[in-house]
């Protein structure tokens, strides 16, 4: 699948099939993950794989949006390391960069996804640091559910020339 392609036909996934996701097709998802761009090289995420149906169960109670992860085989949950960034806010392009390359990365082994918001929403940030023990300077910001999907929505095209202003407002 070429990269065009890939970013037009993309879709979020919230059905999966039962299948797990092979050690092979996750390591490829943490790599494209950490080949996002980040500002100053700072790589401030850390990736927290969640493969554990009882944990995967437990977020929808203090999530309300991750419904998808009572099916899904696996989520990968993107976090910034206080102790890695720099004194500017930057860390959140760099995790929002690396949700969407594993997002795309998905989509390119044939899998689903779907990006679940984590941050700025203080209940699922602690729900999060509880459920998993992160240590108190790691921030879990997004968390993509992975999957086969049992469903393939449509592509649609989401272009609106209204919002394209050229050389100014």
């Amino acid at each position: 699948m070429e990269i065009y392609e890939a970013i037009m036909t993309r879709r979020s996934v919230r059905d999966f099939r039962s299948d797990p996701v092979g050690d092979e097709e996750i390591e490829k998802l943490l790599r494209a993950g950490m080949q996002a761009p980040s500002s100053r090289n700072e790589r401030p995420w850390h990736f927290v794989v969640i493969d554990d149906p009882e944990i995967l169960h437990q977020i929808p109670e203090f999530h309300r949006n991750a419904q998808m992860l009572k099916y899904a085989p696996l989520a990968i949950l993107i976090c910034s390391d206080r102790k890695l960034e720099s004194k500017r806010a930057t860390w959140i392009q760099d995790c929002a960069a690396a949700t969407e390359n594993i997002l795309l990365a998905a989509h390119g082994l044939g899998l689903g996804g779907a990006w679940l918001g984590v941050f700025p929403d203080a209940d699922r940030m602690q729900g999060m640091q509880d459920l998993l023990g992160l240590p108190s300077d790691v921030r879990p910001v997004s968390m993509v559910a992975i999957g086969y999907p049992a469903l393939k929505p449509e592509p649609v095209s989401r272009f609106d020339r209204k919002r394209v202003h050229l050389n100014q407002w």
